[in-house]
């Protein structure tokens, strides 16, 4: 059997069922055919082979999420900044407050020290005086007629615990007036501002 056109036979038959010209053409039709039919095979193994599509999903998952993670690192340090200003500036503010709230007690606690001793200053002179006048005025035989001398009189009008101390005052009245002075601004400084 021969393969013309114008011979018979199985190449022949065959070429004209498909409608090919000659059995070249027959030939080049079927490996088109077989060269659709590779790459029909292909992908339908490619849509089978699940193992391969859900590797390729996962390294894609995987990409997407390291590219998120670095995302949302960089995210985490600019607001891990923010906070961080934020606070310094809120730590400034609060420092300069306090600072000034301080200042400010000290100033008031000054100004009543200064009240509280002159004011003390000036009750000690009133019964520094007062001490004086009813020394001069005390009639001198009256006081040698007893014995006592006038800080004595003071003294005996005084309760025994008191005693030392109001002598020592009528004997050395300035530095008893300092002392005063000093526990009346630190008695007053106590109470206005209470340890906490």
């Amino acid at each position: 059997m021969t393969d013309r056109a114008g011979e018979q036979g199985p190449g022949a038959e065959a070429a004209r069922a498909v409608g090919a010209k000659g059995p070249d053409e027959l030939r080049r039709q079927i490996e088109r055919t077989r060269s659709q039919l590779s790459e029909t095979v292909q992908e339908l193994a490619g849509r089978m082979d699940v193992k391969g599509r859900v590797q390729t999903r996962a390294a894609d998952i995987r990409d997407k999420a390291g590219a998120m993670s670095v995302q949302l690192r960089s995210t985490a340090a600019q607001a891990g900044h923010t906070v961080h200003e934020r606070a310094t500036l809120a730590g400034h503010k609060v420092h300069d407050g306090a600072t000034k709230a301080g200042h400010k007690v000290h100033d008031g606690a000054t100004k009543a020290g200064h009240k509280v001793h002159d004011r003390a200053v000036r009750t000690g002179h009133q019964a520094q005086d007062r001490a004086l006048q009813a020394g001069h005025s005390a009639p001198q035989d009256k006081a040698t007629e007893s014995g006592h001398e006038p800080e004595h009189r003071v003294e005996h009008g005084v309760p025994w615990p008191a005693r030392p101390v109001v002598g020592a005052a009528v004997r050395h009245p300035r530095p008893t007036l300092v002392i005063g002075a000093v526990l009346a601004v630190v008695v007053v400084v106590g109470w206005r501002y209470p340890k906490r």
